[in-house]
Formats: C-alpha cells, sequence, structure tokens
C-alpha cells in the first residue's frame, strides 16, 4: 500500500510521529514474522519544501503532494489547538493551497484524516455531505464553519465514502491501525498489542461536557440550569425560560453548537454525574439513580451501559 503523509508547517508532532510509528512497526513485525505482507511504502510529502512541527523539529519532506500516486493520502493535524489559534491558521497560504489541492483531486480518492487534520479536509469541500468525526473539544467551531458535513463527533473513527475521518490527538494511532487492517487485520491486531493500544471505538468518554457548553453564552446558560436540575428532572419550557430564550431558539442553537437536542444534552450531564458519584462516594447505584433524577438503579445501570459505548463499532460505516 501507498501512502502519502502530509505535513504542513507546524504539523502535531504526535501525530505524525504515532502515524509513522504505526506502519514502521508493521512493516519490521511483518519482515520478522514473515506475513508475506508487501511493506508499507510511506512518504512525508508537502507544498514546501521546509516544514517545521509544532514544536519546531525539522520534517524531511521527500515529494510534493500528489495524491493520484497513492492508495491514501493521509493528513495528520496541525498544532493549533484553540480557535483563536487554529483559525488565522487555516487562512495560511500553505493551508489554503492545500485545501485547494484536495479540493482537485479525482473523485474516489482516499483520503484519511484525523483530529486538526479534519478541518484541513472540510476546508477543501470533500467532506460536504460526508459523514465524519473531529477533535471533540473544536466541535461547535467545526460545525459553525463547516455545516454542510454530518459532524459525528461522539466517535473515535468514521468511514465515510472515501473518506475516514479520526477523532482528538491519539486517534492518530486508530486511524493508522485501520489503514493496516484493510491489509491484514491480522497485522493490524499484532501492531496495536505491541504498541500496547487499546480499543478506543468512541472518544464521547473523554468529552468534558461544560468545555464544551462555554463555546456559546446561551448554551452554558442552558447548561447551569441542567446542572442544578438533574434531580428533578427535564422541563423545555422551564430550561428556555431559564436560558432567556424560545424553546425553538435553545433546540436550534444546541443543535448548532453541541449538535444536540436539550434533552440529550441534559441526559448527557446526568450520566455524566452518576458515573463522578460512582467513582468519588460510596453511595448506592440506587442513591445515585435519585440523585440524578432517575427512578431506579437498573434504569441507571441500562443507561449507563448505553451512553458509555457498550457495544459499539470501531468504525461506523456509511
Amino acid at each position: 500500500m501507498k501512502i502519502q503523509v502530509l505535513a504542513l508547517d507546524g504539523v502535531f508532532d504526535t501525530g505524525l510521529a504515532t502515524v509513522l510509528d504505526v506502519f514502521t512497526t508493521a512493516n519490521e513485525l511483518s519482515a520478522m514474522l514473515s506475513l508475506g505482507i508487501a511493506p508499507f511504502d510511506v512518504r512525508i510529502v508537502g507544498l514546501r519544501r521546509k516544514v517545521r512541527t509544532s514544536q519546531g523539529l525539522a520534517v524531511p519532506v521527500s515529494a510534493k503532494l500528489d495524491p493520484s500516486t497513492a492508495d491514501w493520502l493521509v493528513i495528520p493535524a496541525i498544532g493549533y489547538k484553540t480557535p483563536e489559534l487554529l483559525i488565522p491558521a487555516l487562512e495560511r497560504p500553505d493551508v489554503r493551497d492545500a485545501a485547494k489541492a484536495l479540493a482537485e483531486v479525482a473523485p474516489g480518492t482516499k483520503v484519511a484524516a484525523a483530529c486538526i487534520g479534519t478541518f484541513v479536509l472540510a476546508q477543501s469541500g470533500l467532506l460536504d455531505r460526508q459523514t465524519a468525526t473531529t477533535t471533540w473539544w473544536l466541535a461547535p467551531l467545526f460545525r459553525q464553519r463547516y455545516p454542510a458535513v454530518q459532524l459525528d463527533d461522539a466517535h473515535m473513527l468514521i468511514k465515510s465514502g472515501s473518506f475516514v475521518t479520526a477523532g482528538a490527538a491519539l486517534g492518530h494511532i486508530d486511524m493508522a491501525l485501520w489503514l493496516v487492517r484493510q491489509v491484514s487485520p491480522e497485522l493490524a491486531g499484532l501492531v496495536a498489542r505491541y504498541l500496547i493500544v487499546d480499543s478506543r471505538p468512541a472518544q464521547s468518554a473523554y468529552v468534558i461536557s461544560d468545555h464544551l457548553a462555554h463555546a456559546d453564552p446561551l448554551v452554558e446558560r442552558f447548561e447551569r440550569w441542567a446542572r442544578a436540575s438533574l434531580a428533578s428532572g427535564f422541563s423545555l419550557d422551564i430550561a428556555a425560560d431559564a436560558a432567556g430564550t424560545s424553546k425553538r431558539t435553545l433546540a436550534r442553537r444546541m443543535q448548532q453548537v453541541l449538535g444536540k437536542t436539550p434533552l440529550s444534552y441534559f441526559q448527557d450531564l446526568r450520566v455524566e454525574r452518576a458515573v463522578h458519584l460512582m467513582k468519588t462516594s460510596g453511595k448506592s447505584l440506587e442513591q445515585i439513580a435519585a440523585l440524578v433524577g432517575y427512578a431506579d438503579g437498573v434504569t441507571l445501570r441500562a443507561l449507563l451501559r448505553q451512553r458509555l459505548g457498550r457495544g459499539v463499532r470501531d468504525v461506523r460505516m456509511n
């Protein structure tokens, strides 16, 4: 399999390194165990001859970006972790040129992007009408910038059409292992064991809910009301009054910022609070259920199993 890894200035060191390490480990294990699998041909490509990582390390760019000569183009993150830094970075000439080059690739070209690399891919327009995931804490910004993309940031990895997108930071490993798995599931399993990589089907378990809510003042007001009302239950009328808006506006803003209904987010907060109490208090499941507004522990237990991702597939196929 021929793979081009796009390195832009400020590329995220961990993202680039882990992608390369997965393929290098795959090649080493395949040779060591005589698995008869052709080596992964991985080349770092770019638009400039000199590229440095976000930590200032020099990256050897071996060729110019040309997805037509590769089986997969891989886009690691660039190292800008907040909207204030990321938005100007996306307007840089090299990032705009990369997005333009991507927009001109032949239909069916296979592209994989991880973490903030998904913003570069979305900038090209290729993800329009596709389902994708991204860095969980930048999901509100992603929805605002790319409304034509069907964002599902709960998942760690999503395949949609000829595109694969992965979640935050170490989602780069999940993406690279998925690519190895397309050649050999056995080899991918071995690489995961050697690198001690656990299955992470969802990134929703890592999300800090109030961090996302603070991306918008109205959503933040709703979030404050919701946290104070977990035991008493959900009412859209009361919630809208507490947020100082109409029910319709509240629902629309929640969808724009978090991709959830007010009730769904309220349920997420209940689960988050229940998990915290289970870890930090000596209370029984029945007592915790009452504190977060459920009639009994059986209901809470079933919801915890559902919300914490049991039975979720590694990749959501669309």
